[in-house]
């Protein structure tokens, strides 16, 4: 079943008047589910773990369409992940619903510098026990693009404005080899998405993130330099002693 960022993909390659063609990526037939080429396709170690979270992707007008994308490794591990294409001047009623859904708490994540001090939070609401284990489920809001394109969804969103920014305080760097960037703190969105998992104490996705995109990884770099898939390997192993874990 296609997830919320290969419908997105399907869209936007309707409204498209020619054929979208990758810089620095191979020129050759990909799976409609993975992106890769068929000899290296993925589809058949796609996770999913339950989650009580969610995820909302905001995605630049041709960022669904770049086979490094990451969003869609979000949108196979979290069943609730819902994505839409930003647009300045058009905003997507089905978005404008889903952030005012009674059951989500949404925070738009990104660095606290650049919002109200008085809208920046370090930490997501948890179930309080004593009422019942009842409060709103969590929907991280991510931009899913270029830094430029990131910080232009961030300040000319104004529907965001009234929802609290959930400033992150990573640890490591980015382990994302897929696309250059000169800087370790700019995360790639599945990154992202699995810091936003820990913080909401669902380690399960946010381990199985890490191990998917570390999939991906090896099947995009061996697809582009024509090498076999280490079935066997590390990154392999890891993703299938997660997806035999009983689910909690």
């Amino acid at each position: 079943m296609p997830n919320a960022v290969s419908l997105l993909r399907t869209a936007r390659l309707a409204r498209s008047a020619k054929p979208f063609l990758a810089r620095g990526g191979f020129k050759r037939e990909r799976c409609a589910g993975c992106r890769l080429v068929p000899s290296h396709c993925m589809c058949a170690v796609r996770p999913s773990v339950a989650t009580r979270a969610g995820v909302c992707l905001l995605m630049a007008d041709i960022e669904p369409l770049k086979p490094t994308n990451t969003g869609w490794l979000i949108a196979d591990v979290v069943a609730d992940t819902f994505a839409f294409g930003w647009m300045r001047t058009d905003t997507d009623p089905a978005l404008l619903a889903l952030l005012s859904d009674p059951q989500w708490q949404p925070y738009v994540v990104f660095p606290g510098q650049y919002a109200a001090p008085e809208r920046v939070v370090a930490s997501v609401s948890s179930p309080d026990p004593a009422r019942g284990g009842t409060a709103k489920r969590p929907l991280f809001i991510l931009f899913d693009g270029t830094w430029a394109e990131a910080r232009k969804m961030f300040s000319r969103s104004p529907y965001l404005d009234l929802l609290p920014v959930l400033s992150l305080q990573p640890e490591q760097i980015t382990q994302y080899k897929l696309r250059r960037s000169g800087r370790d703190d700019h995360f790639c969105t599945s990154e992202v998405a699995a810091l936003c998992m820990n913080l909401a104490g669902e380690h399960a996705a946010e381990q199985t993130l890490e191990a998917y995109l570390a999939v991906f990884t090896h099947h995009y770099l061996n697809a582009k330099n024509q090498q076999p898939i280490a079935w066997d390997g590390a990154a392999h192993q890891r993703l299938r002693e997660l997806s035999a874990m009983p689910l909690s």
